[in-house]
């Protein structure tokens, strides 16, 4: 017996979360740019601060070139974001 499209998806909805893992997902310069609201020279001014704890990228290729394929890990990412929200709020209380 053949699973039909309506058996599928009433097993498996459309809209159903996709589950991955944030420690080993790799995201580009314009997706970091959207979570720490930064443009490109920001980012990169930062990576250079070591005070500011910015993540560094991950080399997507054996290139040295300049312009050599780059991304971030996304748990990294978003925990330099959390960190600033926390640094907000103890300068607030």
């Amino acid at each position: 017996m053949s699973t039909s499209v309506t058996e599928f998806s009433r097993e498996t909805p459309a809209n159903a979360p996709l589950l991955f893992d944030a420690a080993s997902t790799l995201i580009r310069m314009r997706e970091v740019e959207g979570i720490v609201g930064m443009k490109r020279s920001t980012i990169y001014k930062l990576m250079q601060q070591p005070s500011s704890c910015f993540p560094q990228p991950v080399k997507l290729s054996n290139s040295t070139a300049r312009g050599a394929p780059v991304a971030w890990v996304l748990s990294e990412v978003q925990a330099w974001a959390r960190s600033r929200i926390a640094a907000r709020d103890q300068v607030a209380a």
